[in-house]
């Protein structure tokens, strides 16, 4: 009988650990983020460039001056300030908490801008709309609604994702974008 628990117990530690989901396709967006958090408010137009190997953000005034720059990859992460304060950790998502004080899933927020869910995480709730687009989506905590224009068009475009976590909300209106593989 210890034979076989001890067995059974080496089986279980051999199990293989689930690989890290897959990076989401590339964009690079341009737009306007505003975020409530903690009775604060901040607003920027944002810039955001994914590829599979990085992430870089640059948060903008209404002139488009950088406010910060972001930049992440699997090396970690930097925000540099306009002032040229330099924050470093080792992803994007804790450098932005630690550098501007709230929440932003950037991982995640890369699969849900493109209307998809984030592969790996926990699903609580995927509500659709007439054309099987994505309406509402609760994920990992996260509650996105999404905003297509013109609204009853099936080919219509997400303008707009309104994010609510735990102390979070998150507004991002999209000006303009180019996925991967479309053309300028």
């Amino acid at each position: 009988m210890v034979a076989v628990v001890s067995v059974l117990a080496g089986c279980a530690a051999l199990e293989p650990s689930r690989p890290p989901a897959p990076p989401a396709p590339a964009f690079d967006l341009i737009g306007r983020v505003a975020v409530s958090y903690d009775g604060r408010a901040f607003s920027s137009g944002v810039r955001w460039e994914h590829t599979a190997e990085r992430d870089e953000l640059w948060l903008l005034t209404p002139a488009g001056q950088a406010l910060a720059h972001i930049v992440g990859d699997a090396g970690g992460a930097t925000f540099t300030g306009s002032d040229r304060t330099e924050y470093r950790a080792g992803d994007i998502g804790s450098l932005i908490r630690r550098a501007l004080g709230w929440e932003m899933p950037v991982t995640r927020l890369a699969w849900w801008v493109q209307g998809q869910l984030a592969p790996g995480a926990v699903v609580q709730a995927v509500e659709r709309d007439a054309h099987g687009r994505l309406a509402v989506l609760e994920q990992d905590g996260w509650r996105i609604a999404y905003v297509y224009q013109p609204l009853d068009a099936p080919d219509g475009r997400l303008r707009r994702l309104e994010l609510a976590g735990e102390a979070h909300e998150i507004r991002l209106v999209i000006d303009g974008w180019r996925r991967e593989g479309e053309s300028p």
